[in-house]
């Protein structure tokens, strides 16, 4: 396994003849910002489409002086015309906190958003990649999970808005491919971690590391023993690459995710170790609908994009636990600020 490194802060001017124009929806988020940054050191021009509900200025701030990049204030349930030669649909809320906020906004970014982005690849006859989720797959009663596996979902729980949401989104991507021929192409991302990640986004790897570094109880919901594969964020990015570089006769669904399986448990005592924290294990109860199990078949991974995730979760996790260092840096010497300037008023 390699170590991971964290992205460049810098683009490579090296401009291929192959450079195309791609517009990246979501692109201010968490998976979104490494894409944009990835696509931009390959020598394309990118154009990064937000909302900013759940991404940040801060995480393509320093790509804002490349002429080759540019961002646009947009909500994806309302159709966009633009020029490009792909588009990488990421938008919508991935994690539990955030997608259940509201989940009605949620389903209409998942459906919405993607009838609107196939409109317009179908206007354009671009290519066009729907950003799915192993949530398609519900709490699987088949593991690992390969593509083939139709799933256990609930559609009426609190998950479903995001669950049934990316499942019609597959479904839409799919008749769009049969009834009007176009290039689409469907990723099925599992468990992702790595620098950027929101540190009060809900999930597990980020809640952990937040919790270790502060001191504070590590919560579990669960017993622990549920499981999931975490895969490092640069990894799951070259994938969505290759994917959209495959044939025309590759459409997906393909698996994007780590298959090295680790418990819940495990994943907080190596966070600890890891911090250095005396942080104890506290345990609430699990959530509805949460999956026992989650490991994904990447066989058609390897076969059709020859991509293995190369990052070994302690490497990554030292890279992760580094990045929230330094958010916790900036959060304290703004607080230290604001405390300073709020003593300097009251003088």
């Amino acid at each position: 396994m390699t170590k991971p490194e964290l992205p460049k802060d810098q683009w490579n001017d090296d401009l291929s003849l192959l450079s195309k124009r791609v517009l990246v929806t979501g692109g201010a988020g968490f998976l979104g910002s490494h894409l944009c940054e990835t696509l931009l050191n390959r020598g394309h021009e990118v154009l990064c489409v937000d909302n900013f509900f759940t991404g940040r200025r801060a995480n393509v701030g320093h790509l804002l002086d490349n002429p080759r990049f540019e961002v646009m204030r947009h909500d994806v349930t309302f159709p966009l015309y633009v020029e490009v030669d792909e588009i990488y649909n990421l938008a919508c809320p991935a994690s539990p906190f955030h997608y259940q906020h509201d989940p009605v906004q949620t389903t209409k970014t998942a459906v919405h958003g993607a009838i609107n982005m196939l409109g317009l690849a179908k206007r354009l006859g671009a290519r066009i990649l729907q950003a799915s989720t192993s949530e398609v797959y519900g709490d699987p009663q088949v593991h690992p999970q390969t593509e083939d596996y139709v799933g256990n979902v609930n559609p009426i729980g609190k998950r479903s808005c995001y669950d049934e949401g990316k499942r019609c989104a597959e479904t839409l991507f799919f008749d769009y491919y049969r009834q009007h021929g176009m290039a689409i192409k469907v990723a099925r991302i599992f468990n992702t971690y790595g620098p950027r990640m929101h540190p009060d986004d809900g999930r597990v790897v980020s809640n952990f590391i937040m919790q270790a570094l502060a001191g504070t109880p590590i919560t579990i919901y669960g017993d622990g023993s549920q499981t999931r594969s975490f895969c490092f964020v640069s990894d799951l990015i070259d994938g969505l690459i290759r994917l959209m570089e495959t044939p025309p006769e590759v459409t997906g669904p393909i698996n994007l995710g780590n298959p090295v399986e680790l418990t819940i448990r495990g994943l907080a005592e190596a966070i600890i170790e890891k911090t250095g924290s005396k942080s104890e294990l506290v345990f609430r109860d699990l959530p509805q609908d949460d999956p026992i199990k989650r490991k994904p078949d990447i066989t058609r991974a390897q076969t059709y994009l020859g991509w293995t995730p190369q990052i070994a979760l302690a490497d990554g996790l030292d890279s992760t636990i580094a990045y929230f260092r330094r958010v916790n840096e900036r959060l304290d010497h703004k607080t230290t600020a604001q405390a300073e300037a709020a003593a300097i008023a009251g003088k």
